[in-house]
């Protein structure tokens, strides 16, 4: 071989075994690697298995409406003389609100008054008539029984006192005309005077709306205030049909509002409607709130979260501790055993209620001890984890109960 081409040989040869070099080395540093993953220990972060108090919730959106509305109207025609009572305003009830012009009403009182005393002088005329009547009778009768006056006599006494006693009673039916139209008189008299009239509830509303003014003319039945209880309003929600079979009566809700974020109000469900509506194809809920301190109004938007269910002695854990393994939900626990590094544990768990941050784990068998809640997508069941400081740790469903007090 010629001295040129043992150089070119020898070259690509060294060439050649320093690739394989290199690739040998790669393989062990491959699998050497792994061989200390197999060992290696997990930094991660837990938070202990808790026992306590948890809700399941649904949230809707709706409406507040007054409970008790009256809508205060004048029953007979006439110009809005006074009204005495402004938007805002508190009305007792039975509480004079609008005076109507009684000119009108005044003048057919009176008149219905004079048509009385004329029916009663009728009356008066009728009945003396009927005292002569019946003296003439009994003296024609007296005569006839002495032989003195003819039968004819006689039938023509009675003939006049059974016309007199039909006068009378003639007149005795105008006079209770004339009183039931005196009544009548007194009484579209007295609708003049306006009241805010109801029965039940509370003694004490507010004016909602002023729906005239002041020397308008206004005809029967027209309205002229509304007049609201706000100490006890209704919450109007619409549910679909997969919400309507876990609401009953009787269950509580808090409420918020936009007017209030800090602010949490209690009520619960009164009513459920029978019957969807056909345009939404949802159904009716109406929810009773008390508002004593009259802070909510009617109108304002909320939402209602009912509570479902409570339980207060519970399995907790923080929901991003869950974890997913081969199509399974579980959780990392921490083992620890006396000399040796603690070692994450992979269970499969039921989850029951979630709220908030906290998620409800159903067991026959309690759990209890730690959870890893940061860190588990690098574990294996069985791997060895070391845990760092623990400060600042929150509790459970802490965030949630945090506003709710009204």
């Amino acid at each position: 071989m010629k001295p040129v081409g043992l150089k070119f040989f020898v070259f690509f040869l060294g060439i050649a075994v320093w690739i394989g070099w290199q690739v040998f080395q790669q393989i062990q540093e491959q699998t050497g690697g792994k061989r200390e993953k197999k060992g290696e220990v997990v930094p991660v972060a837990v938070e202990d298995i808790r026992r306590g108090e948890i809700e399941l919730r649904r949230r809707f959106n709706g409406t507040l409406e007054a409970q008790s509305e009256l809508i205060v109207a004048s029953k007979v025609s006439g110009r809005v003389e006074r009204l005495y009572v402004n938007l805002a305003d508190s009305v007792q009830r039975d509480q004079q609100v609008a005076q109507l012009d009684s000119g009108e009403y005044v003048q057919a009182l009176a008149q219905a008054q004079a048509e009385r005393e004329v029916a009663r002088a009728e009356v008066g005329a009728a009945q003396t008539a009927l005292n002569i009547a019946d003296r003439e009778w009994q003296r024609i009768q007296k005569l006839r029984g002495q032989g003195v006056s003819s039968e004819a006599q006689l039938d023509t006494a009675l003939a006049n006192q059974q016309a007199k006693q039909a006068q009378l009673k003639v007149t005795q039916a105008q006079e209770m005309r004339a009183e039931a139209l005196l009544k009548t008189a007194q009484i579209r008299l007295s609708y003049t005077q306006v009241k805010a009239s109801w029965s039940g509830g509370r003694a004490e509303r507010v004016v909602a709306q002023r729906l005239v003014h002041e020397g308008e003319m206004v005809a029967a039945q027209a309205p002229l205030l509304k007049i609201i209880d706000l100490t006890s309003l209704m919450g109007v929600i619409f549910v679909p049909e997969q919400d309507y079979l876990v609401l009953t009566p009787d269950l509580p809700v808090l409420l918020t509002t936009d007017l209030y974020p800090n602010a949490t109000f209690a009520g619960h469900i009164e009513r459920i409607s029978p019957i969807f509506q056909n345009n939404i194809r949802q159904a009716r809920i109406e929810i009773n709130v008390e508002n004593p301190e009259k802070r909510l109004k009617p109108g304002l938007f909320i939402q209602a979260t009912v509570v479902l269910q409570h339980l207060s002695e519970a399995t907790l854990v923080p929901e991003h501790a869950l974890t997913q393994r081969e199509g399974k939900t579980g959780l990392f626990i921490i083992k620890n055993e006396q000399n040796k590094p603690p070692v994450a544990v992979w269970h499969e768990v039921q989850v029951g209620i979630r709220q908030g941050e906290w998620v409800q784990i159903v067991q026959e068998e309690p759990l209890a001890g730690e959870v890893v809640v940061l860190g588990q997508n690098l574990l294996k069941d069985g791997s060895m984890v070391t845990i760092p400081s623990q400060e600042g740790a929150s509790s459970p469903l802490s965030s949630d109960k945090k506003g709710q007090q009204p």
